[in-house]
């Protein structure tokens, strides 16, 4: 996917979260090679940087570049019945209310329940203590 980011941003390998269209944007003429192609919510990581730079009120400078980007890989902690690696999945966050220190990786920004993913590294049992009393294992997740 093509979008564009702040020069300062523009950095091969850079991961960032899109978090929507400010109102400037609405009426922009890179409106559709910019944001169209992005998802709201969604992690996203720069794969390739081009020389191109165009005009943007937005960024500082003024100025943006146009960078290549796919959906970044996502570290997650599942219940280590389900992570076989290279196997497909269907993210399902736990049932979970408590508030503690993992919460970054049950409940991953960027990966919405329902989307379907794939093992791509399993990173080991996770070693910290699920207050719920689950056993994890800390994966990588494509989607």
């Amino acid at each position: 996917m093509i979008t564009l980011i702040g020069n300062d941003l523009a950095e091969e390998g850079l991961v960032f979260i899109f978090n929507g269209s400010a109102e400037v944007c609405e009426s922009c003429r890179f409106k559709s090679s910019c944001i169209e192609s992005l998802e709201e919510g969604r992690k996203y990581k720069i794969i390739n940087v081009r020389d191109t730079e165009q005009k943007c009120q937005l960024h500082d400078g003024d100025s943006v570049k146009v960078v290549e980007v796919e959906k970044a890989d996502i570290d997650a902690l599942i219940d280590s019945k389900k992570v076989h690696l290279g196997a497909s999945l269907t993210f399902t966050p736990p049932e979970c209310n408590f508030d503690c220190i993992f919460n970054n990786l049950c409940f991953p920004e960027g990966l919405f329940s329902g989307d379907k993913c794939t093992f791509v590294k399993d990173l080991g049992k996770h070693e910290g203590d699920c207050a719920k009393g689950f056993i994890l294992h800390k994966v990588t997740i494509s989607y």
